[in-house]
Order: C-alpha cells, then sequence, then structure tokens
C-alpha cells in the first residue's frame, strides 16, 4: 500500500550522516508561528469501529484510552513556520542532505527514478522543502501551503527550536475525531463528494487519470473538525512521536499511552492528498500508516502539541 508515502529510495543516502533523531538544529527557543488550540483532558474510543482499515495497519481493536489536556496546532506547520525555524537555525532537511525526494509523478517538474513497485513516485534530485515538485519549484504563494518533504527528524528539530513536540498517535486521533464518537471522518461518516468534498484527496482514476488538481491545498481551506482543526483528513500525512507497531493496540496502555517501546518505523496519520478509495483508503480518522524516520514526500509533513495554553 505504500501509494501512501514510499521509502526513501537508497541511492540518495548520499550526503552524510544527519544528526540523531531529535537533536535540535540550532539553541534557543523560537516562535511557532502556528496557531495552537487547547484540547481539555478526557477519554475515547481509539480505533477502527468499522473494521473497514488494512489488517497490516492494526486499527483494532477499538479500545479506551485516556488522556490529559493538551494543545495541538489547528493546522499542519506551515511553509511559513518552517521557513522561519530554517532562516533562525540554517537547519538543513534530510532531503537537502541525501540530495532528493519523492515526488508524485503527476507534478514532478525534472524526471526522476520510478520507486520500485509504486512507478508514480519519483526519487526526483533535488527536490525539497523549498522546492517541494523538484528543481525549478518554489514555495512562493505557497506560504500557507503544508510543509513537506520533512523527515520525522526534521519535525522533531523544528518542535525542540519552538518549544513543542510531536503528538503521540493518541493524542493525535483524539484531537482528529473532534469530539465525535467512533465516527470514520473528522465531520462524521459520510464520505467527501464531488459536490462537497470536505478534504484534499485524490479524485478520478488513480493514479494516472485526475479530474482535479492533484497536490497540496492552504491548511485552512476546509471546514475544521469540532475542536478548530483542520485537515485531519487528506492534504498530507502528518508524522506522530509513536514508533509502530500492528499489534500494539492489544496491549496499550489506557492513561497518556506513547506507542510501542521498541521499532525504528515511526506512525503517520489523517491521509494525504493521494489517498483514494481504491487503494489507500486511510484518510479515515482511525486509520494508520507508517514510515521510516528518514524518509519523505511531496506529501508528508507534520503538525505539533504542548501543554494547554489556557
Amino acid at each position: 500500500m505504500s501509494c501512501c508515502h514510499p521509502h526513501r529510495p537508497a541511492h540518495h543516502d548520499a550526503g552524510g550522516s544527519p544528526p540523531p533523531a531529535g537533536e535540535p538544529a540550532g539553541g534557543g527557543s523560537g516562535p511557532h508561528l502556528v496557531e495552537t488550540v487547547d484540547i481539555p483532558a478526557g477519554v475515547f474510543a481509539m480505533g477502527d469501529a468499522f473494521d473497514e482499515g488494512y489488517r497490516t495497519d492494526g486499527e483494532t481493536p477499538v479500545h479506551e484510552v485516556e488522556l490529559s489536556a493538551f494543545s495541538i496546532d489547528a493546522t499542519t506547520v506551515t511553509n511559513a513556520a518552517f521557513a522561519s525555524f530554517v532562516a533562525a537555525t540554517g537547519h538543513r532537511t534530510d532531503a537537502e542532505i541525501f540530495g532528493g525526494s519523492a515526488v508524485f509523478h503527476t507534478y514532478a517538474t525534472a524526471p526522476g527514478e520510478p520507486v520500485p513497485g509504486t512507478p508514480w513516485w519519483l526519487a526526483v534530485d533535488g527536490a525539497s522543502w523549498r522546492r517541494p515538485a523538484g528543481p525549478g519549484s518554489v514555495v512562493d504563494g505557497l506560504a500557507d501551503h503544508p510543509v513537506v518533504h520533512v523527515s520525522h527528524r526534521d519535525a522533531q528539530a523544528y518542535c525542540a527550536w519552538a518549544g513543542r513536540a510531536l503528538p503521540t498517535e493518541a493524542q493525535w486521533e483524539y484531537a482528529a475525531r473532534g469530539g465525535l464518537h467512533g465516527a470514520r471522518f473528522p465531520w462524521g461518516d459520510e464520505p467527501p463528494t464531488a459536490d462537497d468534498p470536505r478534504c484534499n484527496i485524490f479524485r478520478g482514476d488513480f493514479p494516472n487519470e485526475p479530474t482535479d488538481r492533484v497536490g497540496t491545498t492552504p491548511v485552512r481551506m476546509f471546514e475544521p473538525n469540532g475542536h478548530g482543526l483542520y485537515q485531519c483528513a487528506g492534504n498530507v500525512w502528518e508524522w506522530c512521536a509513536d514508533t509502530f507497531s500492528a499489534r500494539y493496540y492489544r496491549v496499550s496502555d489506557r492513561t497518556d499511552p506513547t506507542g510501542p517501546g521498541r521499532g525504528s518505523a515511526r506512525v503517520l496519520r489523517g491521509g494525504s492528498h493521494l489517498c483514494h478509495d481504491s487503494y489507500c483508503h486511510r484518510y479515515r480518522v482511525a486509520a494508520r500508516s507508517h514510515n521510516t524516520p528518514e524518509s519523505t514526500a511531496s506529501n508528508i509533513g507534520f503538525r505539533t502539541v504542548g501543554p494547554p495554553v489556557g
């Protein structure tokens, strides 16, 4: 199911070793230029109440989780916010260090090597957060779009600078549900339609015949959920703090779970603009995915959490 987000092509790992995960790129604490929303403490049923997810993703069993209060970004971190971080710290992203990243074929601005098994993904030299579609593309005019081509390490580095953290998987799902119990999507159970799109996902015949534009949209383009969070379905995948295990829900802690203590792959949540019912039906609020922490792509971003503000 790697339509969602490809693993980093090995031949791009040519620029030296990046710093350890979580190590900040620069000292000090910078301004976090993303609106945050306070989420009250509470209990919710975590997991796929419809039992319609992929078995290998481990979306069941549904289990009760109790969370302490926290704050979470109303939107994913934008290009504008990430640019502020880079300007202050000089951080070089993994895509820049490795020399390129994965770009979806319909909007790549340069040729690339097809990723084995998923030829709609191209390993494009020079693609990065600054050049999201590849060489020749820019983020000018995309200040309010989500930053992409960021690895788990890049997201952690931003968090360390901004005094924030990546959400746990439980925090992400609790906030994304917007107060709806057991719903399929952040807005309820009804799927998006052409007349009422509700979220940014692939429309048309995946992967070669889109009937609408393909790519990211501004982070506030669609209506927020009940907690005031935007685009918890579609647009870009969002890194979480947890390592991934398909069996974790069977043994998860009930109170403030932080994921399995072992493993290397990291959880991704929310789906992206490339999700499609025919292949990657992961823009549901309970859907889980994962990738290696150094992987980057044109549909991977993040949002952050912290202590309650109010």
